[in-house]
């Protein structure tokens, strides 16, 4: 499969190479420098065109095959294993979307999303109520922050928060298994949205609106 064809968006007429010029722009600013190795930092790439291709179904089969990989382990490895600085990513995200996309206008979108799970050691998972279900179910629950230019029709994801229930907050031994920091406290969504916001503004980014649901 050619990723380069593959994964340019079905709108008008989008120049495929100017795309991906555009594309290994942002990832050269955002992600590479969040990685030590050239290994990862190459099945990043390759896992992120995969995420934005038309591929049916996302899944580590799927992405390996796209990126040209025999089998999922190294996509696995990506996500399990990898060392890679996260929150880097996610700040040097806010600025790069300020410096490219800001605009007076601009609005701030919060919302939660919930992701149903079936076992019981995914962080944060509980039975709580997601909208993606439309009711009470086995779930994660995130805090995402989105960002529209109205006029352009653009719009990003800048930011997230893992919403960590109590019934985990008050069980040390539990978080640390999934991976949850230990200074990690119980925080509502709406806090949860404030501090995606405050990132926002720390980055820069330039609104006149926000709205939350």
């Amino acid at each position: 499969m050619n990723p380069a064809a593959a994964v340019v968006p079905s709108v008008g007429d989008v120049d495929p190479a100017g795309w991906l010029g555009r594309f290994d722009d942002m990832f050269a600013q955002v992600v590479a420098p969040a990685f030590v190795r050239r290994e990862p930092r190459l099945r990043a790439r390759a896992y992120l065109l995969g995420l934005v291709s038309g591929l049916e179904r996302k899944n580590g089969w799927s992405l390996a095959e796209f990126a040209g990989d025999a089998t999922p382990d190294g996509m696995q490895r990506l996500l399990n294993a990898a060392r890679w600085d996260e929150d880097g990513v996610r700040d040097a995200l806010g600025r790069y979307v300020a410096a490219e996309l800001g605009d007076p206008g601009g609005v701030l979108i919060a919302g939660e999303t919930g992701f149903e799970k079936t076992g019981v050691h995914s962080a944060g998972v509980q039975r709580q109520y997601t909208g993606t279900a439309g009711k009470i179910t086995n779930c994660q629950v995130g805090v995402f922050l989105a960002y529209a230019v109205p006029g352009s029709g653009a719009r990003v994801l800048i930011d997230r928060e893992l919403y960590v229930p109590r019934s985990w907050t008050g069980d040390r031994a539990r978080c640390a298994s999934a991976g949850i920091p230990q200074e990690t406290v119980f925080a509502t969504k709406p806090q949860l949205a404030q501090r995606v916001i405050e990132r926002a503004l720390a980055a820069g980014l330039p609104f006149g609106w926000f709205t939350a649901d």
